[in-house]
């Protein structure tokens, strides 16, 4: 194995353990994709320090000094590698030794390496935690408002994209503002809708309208929306290590060299740093409420107290009204297994009630959808870095076609841990195993990824993209949506880096 997919085996092993053992170092989306950047972005720098090809490997941080003689690009990357999940990740320090080898450490390279990455722990200091700032729920229709299922869940991040400097964009990207129109846009009437039968939790369906019942949930979309999942679950970490574990499949499948894979992974989980910062920013700009609050407040006789109006009576509610609704919930996996419910602290977004961890709404509004944005940054970027697609090209693409699985020798295939036949439901039966195979290539991940989260009841449609009036997506309005964003980041991170690697970004905080 190639030093850049064994580090990067090592990172996406410590997002699984953090949210594993209740130490909750890096947790949440937001974090996870924050250290994955950090930790890719000083391996790459690391690796073209010692090639010394600033033409086609062209530094990130320009290094202080030069690698000394007789660096060796696995030590470098060791090194750096090292040193950031160690500041990262302190309680896995152990873990962390016993992935280094004597050629490692006794190469000069190693410590050029450990320069490197604490050239960029530097350059990152000054990023806000998860937890920084208070946000208070708006008493308005259609804000945020914390999932009433698990009312002690609070907000993760309302600061964080605010106040987060750009990884490797040349500015922030900006959505416009979802449909809405106080509850009567046709557009969110319909995603209400569709999320109401696609969405609801399976002991509710009996409740559905009779007209509801041809549209709700099949056994297919309730794979697909928990296939995606990776909810801070034990046992699976967050989605930004999915999406890593995607994209070491098709560079194995595709040969890459090491230098490949250094520039590949830095240009992946630079754009995933980036979607993190940019999806909280929006989120918290436009603080749209999720299904959960959105349904059973439809009616405007319903949260008038929280609104501070006056009682009126009402005699029928609205028919797209439910105050009784709820989602099937984001999956807390393994929640049930013995180890997981001695520390349940390891779910930051779910609560416990009567001895186990309930699935959940994730704890920060809906628009745009993290999971869309950070799926479409993160797999376009392999898109363009394959040149399988131009930018602007929202479509199809062929990428996958002829590829063969790396371990099996069949067509590719991809197994989530959400499906791998050992991973519980949160009442503690186990899934069995599935794999998936997508026709269009990474685009029919991006879309059916975004469309996941409908299936769960945590997303209105809009929160992924804007949809056409048969319910395809509508990728002709650019500024709606996670995965446009998601999109656009890429296409501008790779721009920048001129298809080489990630240029460092110069924009600033917000505020």
């Amino acid at each position: 194995m190639d030093s850049i997919l064994k580090w990067n085996e090592v990172a996406l092993e410590a997002n699984r353990v953090s949210h594993t053992d209740g130490s909750k170092e890096q947790n949440g989306p937001t974090l996870s994709s924050r250290a994955l950047a950090i930790v890719h972005l000083a391996m790459y720098d690391a690796y073209a320090g010692v090639t010394n090809d600033p033409a086609n490997l062209p530094h990130y941080i320009q290094p202080t000094q030069p690698a000394p003689a007789g660096s060796a690009a696995p030590a470098a990357v060791a090194g750096a590698a090292f040193t950031t999940l160690v500041s990262l990740f302190p309680s896995q320090l152990e873990f962390f030794e016993r992935q280094l080898t004597p050629d490692e450490t006794q190469n000069p390279g190693f410590d050029f390496g450990i320069t490197v990455g604490q050239s960029i722990l530097k350059d990152r200091e000054d990023d806000p935690s998860a937890s920084q700032g208070k946000h208070r729920s708006k008493k308005g229709r259609g804000r945020h408002r914390i999932d009433p299922d698990n009312p002690g869940q609070g907000f993760h991040g309302p600061l964080y994209g605010e106040k987060s400097k750009g990884f490797a964009i040349s500015k922030r990207h900006t959505l416009d503002a979802p449909p809405f129109k106080d509850g009567k846009d046709p557009k969110y009437r319909e995603a209400l809708r569709q999320v109401r039968s696609k969405g609801i939790k399976p002991e509710l369906m009996g409740t559905l309208p009779d007209k509801s019942v041809k549209t709700r949930r099949l056994a297919e979309e309730t794979l697909i929306g928990i296939y995606w999942g990776y909810d801070g679950a034990a046992g699976l970490g967050t989605p930004p290590r999915l999406y890593n574990q995607i994209v070491r499949k098709i560079a194995a499948a595709k040969n890459n060299t090491e230098a490949d894979n250094a520039r590949l992974f830095a240009f992946v989980n630079a754009a995933m740093g980036d979607a993190g910062i940019l999806a909280w920013d929006e989120k918290y700009s436009h603080d749209f409420w999720r299904p959960v609050v959105g349904i059973r407040e439809h009616d405007e006789s319903f949260g008038i107290l929280d609104r501070g109006q006056p009682m009126s009576a009402a005699e029928m509610i609205s028919e797209d009204a439910d105050p009784a609704w709820l989602p099937l919930g984001a999956p807390s996996s393994n929640s049930a297994s013995p180890a997981v419910m001695t520390a349940q602290a390891t779910f930051p977004f779910a609560s416990a009630q009567f001895g186990k961890v309930k699935n959940f709404t994730p704890n920060f509004p809906a628009y745009p959808s993290g999971h869309a944005t950070f799926g479409a940054a993160a797999l376009h970027m392999v898109r363009l870095f394959y040149k399988a697609v131009k930018a602007g090209e929202w479509k199809a693409d062929k990428l996958l076609d002829g590829l063969k699985d790396p371990e099996q020798g069949t067509d590719i295939f991809f197994v989530s841990e959400e499906f791998n036949g050992s991973t519980q439901d949160n009442n503690g039966a186990v899934r069995p195993s599935h794999r998936r195979t997508f026709k269009d290539g990474l685009w029919g991940m991006i879309i059916e990824n975004g469309l996941s989260r409908i299936y769960l009841g945590v997303h209105w449609n809009f929160d992924a993209f804007a949809v056409k009036s048969n319910g395809d997506p509508d990728l002709s309005e650019k500024r709606i949506g996670g995965v446009p964003l998601g999109l656009t980041i890429a296409e501008d991170i790779f721009k920048e880096g001129g298809g080489k690697a990630p240029k460092k970004s110069t924009v600033r905080p917000r505020t």
